[in-house]
């Protein structure tokens, strides 16, 4: 009796664990959705439940498979948000709500700021819901 009880609690417990995974909670959470933008050097990225895409004007063109992002501790939910792009390197995309900010092309005020880490090179620009 001891050893079926021990394996009920293993087993509650390992369900609970697989349900509190990253990749379980990205399957149920709701998946949100932005582009953000860069100019000098122009790049975009594109985050929606199909993958996260980085592309430039000169048909470079990357995709990453979606993770739940990262938040930060003890803040607001929409305040910092940190994708993580699996491949090569610590690449992300960091998507954090500010009063404005400006597209230095268009003067478009967004509301959030983007900085793309890929391949080494750090990218600023800015992001909006899609």
């Amino acid at each position: 009796m001891k050893t079926l009880v021990s394996y009920v609690i293993l087993l509650g417990l390992s369900t609970n664990l697989l349900t509190n995974s990253p990749i379980a909670n990205a399957q149920t959470a709701k998946i949100e959705e932005f582009i953000s933008v860069g100019n000098e050097p122009f790049w975009n990225v594109t985050v929606k439940k199909s993958g996260i895409v980085y592309s430039t004007p000169d048909a470079k063109k990357q995709t990453f498979p979606y993770l739940a992002p990262l938040k930060a501790d003890g803040r607001p939910a929409d305040l910092v948000r940190v994708y993580q792009l699996r491949g090569r390197g610590n690449n992300m995309l960091i998507i954090k709500k500010v009063s404005d900010c400006s597209d230095t092309m268009s003067d478009k005020k967004y509301p959030y700021s983007a900085t793309l880490i890929l391949d080494n090179r750090v990218l600023e620009g800015c992001a909006q819901r899609r």
